[in-house]
């Protein structure tokens, strides 16, 4: 049922754009398919897209923005090293639900498309910025501080990926407690 009087944005279409990558990367990301499940017609996306290419562009933008430096300004705002380093551990792996799909780890089967590239590559280097700033905070040398934020953003990725394939995932909050136990000096 087409729901004619649904007025949706340009950033609408781009969430959903995004909901379709994580369920199954770009190909996914279709203008038919993504119109019947918001419930609009075709028509509404060209409103705002000309082609498919435009509204991937778009949401990954979009993703690249609310997961990179934008989407970790809460965080870089706390001044204690450690708690930062806590609060930002226990929101991303409680984050991990079992079987949830991924953006991220979806793009990475696109990561020939230079757009994707750009755009994990974007992220990636948000999120270790602000892992490794952290760990210098804490005392680490600039070297060892980029390798431990390596390895701890390398173990989140990882925990989002085992979530992904196993409907027993551990509790989120005992391996938040667990991540923290771990990456924290």
């Amino acid at each position: 049922m087409v729901k004619e009087s649904t007025r949706l944005s340009a950033q609408d279409w781009a969430r959903a754009a995004l909901k379709a990558i994580a369920d199954g990367g770009l190909a996914a990301v279709a203008v038919e398919p993504l119109a019947r499940t918001l419930g609009v017609t075709k028509g509404s996306f060209y409103a705002h897209y000309r082609n498919r290419d435009e509204l991937i562009t778009a949401a990954l933008a979009q993703w690249a923005q609310g997961h990179g430096e934008e989407g970790l300004t809460e965080f870089a705002a706390i001044a204690d090293p450690a708690r930062r380093l806590r609060e930002l551990l226990t929101v991303v792996v409680q984050s991990v639900q079992p079987l949830a799909p991924s953006v991220h780890l979806s793009l990475l089967g696109d990561r020939s498309d230079p757009r994707v590239r750009d755009a994990v590559r974007q992220v990636n280097r948000a999120r270790l910025d602000l892992l490794a700033r952290t760990y210098r905070e804490l005392g680490l040398s600039p070297d060892r501080a980029t390798s431990r934020a390596r390895v701890a953003y390398a173990a989140i990725l990882g925990l989002a990926h085992l979530a992904q394939t196993d409907p027993d995932a551990p509790d989120s909050a005992a391996l938040a407690d667990e991540a923290a136990a771990v990456f924290l000096l």
